[in-house]
């Protein structure tokens, strides 16, 4: 797939390599800055383009940090697959080494070598799970942990290595011999909402990003079994991941980017809409998905309506209203309201019916904060603040302060995590774990919670 590996630093600099077939130049690489410039100046839409060509070479790269990774080949090859393996290459390297720099590439050469020898051979992806590699390439040696053969008790013990047995099984994701006193597997349903509202509360656009997380505290080689109320959800018409799923009230909605860890057998949830597998040990994403809802969610979760007058010469007038429109029996936690404000606003005074409210100047906003907000419950928040550039009557709104006169009103950022709830319905019927061997007892737990997304804003009057 690659010919070579580059890591290149933001001029363009090499700081490591690595030849897997030797059919592409040595010096090709250096002609990558020069392509890269080149094609940031055009004005087509080739800068782009995850890949550069040049004199027969591609070059597929990737951006990270202060960081470009970069493959070479010479022949037609996956671009998708080459972006897959980079971005591997990155989780691997940044669980290694918690932040991956050009300062921790200088650092950690030794060990980079040896995980490019085991994820890559001849070019071709092979072992890209953490866990397995750090069974044994570990950042304590920056070495092989060796192991001689047992046949030969005297040879020497760095001459052969034994990779872990999770290498060669079928299941790569898990090793063998894993044991517990208690065995439990732990199931979050977490949902980013992202919403777009106007001035008036309704939405304009709105998607959940959900996923199903795992902890999985199980002996030996298990076998689950996960029933979700899926129905609607793996049941559309197509037959395929991501066709239409419903709501309770008999609504379809459109589930889309549905994706699996490789764990889960996928023939058998094509055929049988049921997803059975062997989990890896510890914390992993079963499954991901998202849903676009613009066509039936018609309310928002936390409703802000915020009015604001600015008076000559003098100061600024605020009145923010907050509602949760969940059900009753449910609540929002730590829920947070970012209002912006102009940057020349001073001495502010807040009166909040609940909760507490703090300027931020060097954010040029004020945080109203509710740690807890029961469904159905309304609060209102008056503020007061000085505004000694107002200079004649035109600035009557608070979008004529923002951008150094420019009329553009920044909205609402709202934050907040609601605990066992889910907006898309989503819910899990069972979870069934058989150990054949073992034949222990389990106890798995399932908890839902729906947070809001980085882009959940109200448009300001």
């Amino acid at each position: 797939m690659a010919s070579q590996l580059h890591f290149l630093d933001i001029k363009g600099k090499t700081l490591l390599s690595r030849d897997y077939k030797g059919d592409v130049a040595t010096d090709a690489i250096d002609q990558f800055p020069l392509l890269l410039l080149q094609s940031e100046n055009e004005e087509d839409e080739s800068q782009f383009k995850p890949y550069l060509s040049h004199q027969g070479v591609h070059y597929v790269y990737i951006q990270h940090n202060n960081l470009y990774l970069c493959a070479l080949t010479k022949k037609n090859e996956n671009i998708m697959a080459m972006i897959v393996f980079l971005s591997k290459l990155i989780e691997v390297l940044t669980q290694y080494f918690k932040s991956l720099e050009e300062e921790s590439i200088r650092d950690n050469f030794v060990i980079i070598y040896e995980l490019l020898d085991e994820m890559m051979d001849f070019g071709i992806p092979q072992t890209t799970d953490t866990k397995i590699l750090k069974e044994y390439i570990t950042q304590d040696y920056y070495k092989l942990i060796r192991k001689a053969r047992k046949a030969d008790p005297n040879a020497d013990s760095n001459t052969f290595v034994q990779p872990p047995p999770a290498v060669t099984n079928a299941v790569s994701w898990r090793k063998d011999g894993i044991v517990y006193k208690k065995n439990e597997a732990f199931l979050d349903v977490v949902e980013l909402i992202n919403m777009l509202i106007n001035a008036n509360g309704q939405v304009l656009n709105s998607e959940i990003l959900g996923e199903v997380k795992m902890k999985s505290h199980l002996s030996g080689m298990p076998d689950l079994r996960l029933g979700l109320n899926d129905k609607g959800i793996f049941t559309g018409s197509g037959g395929g991941l991501g066709d239409a799923s419903a709501t309770e009230d008999g609504k379809s909605i459109e589930m889309e980017d549905i994706k699996f860890h490789q764990c889960v057998r996928l023939s058998k949830f094509e055929n049988d809409r049921i997803i059975t597998f062997i989990p890896p040990d510890g914390d992993f994403t079963l499954m991901s998905y998202r849903l676009s809802l613009a066509q039936f969610l018609m309310k928002p979760l936390i409703l802000v309506t915020c009015k604001t007058k600015i008076h000559k010469h003098s100061r600024i007038e605020i009145l923010c209203s907050v509602k949760a429109q969940i059900k009753k029996k449910s609540t929002a936690n730590n829920v947070e309201i970012v209002i912006p404000l102009p940057e020349d606003a001073d001495t502010p005074k807040f009166t909040p019916e609940y909760g507490s409210v703090k300027y931020v100047p060097e954010k040029s906003c004020l945080i109203w904060k509710l740690k807890t907000f029961a469904g159905g419950k309304q609060y209102h928040m008056r503020g007061e603040m000085g505004l000694p550039a107002v200079e004649d009557d035109t600035d009557r709104t608070l979008g004529n302060k923002f951008g150094n006169g420019l009329v553009s009103k920044k909205p609402i950022k709202v934050n907040f995590s609601i605990p066992y709830f889910t907006t898309s319905g989503i819910q899990v019927r069972y979870l069934r774990i058989n150990e054949p061997k073992l034949q222990y007892q389990s106890y798995p737990w399932v908890r839902y919670i729906t947070q809001s997304g980085d882009d959940y804003t109200v448009r300001m009057k």
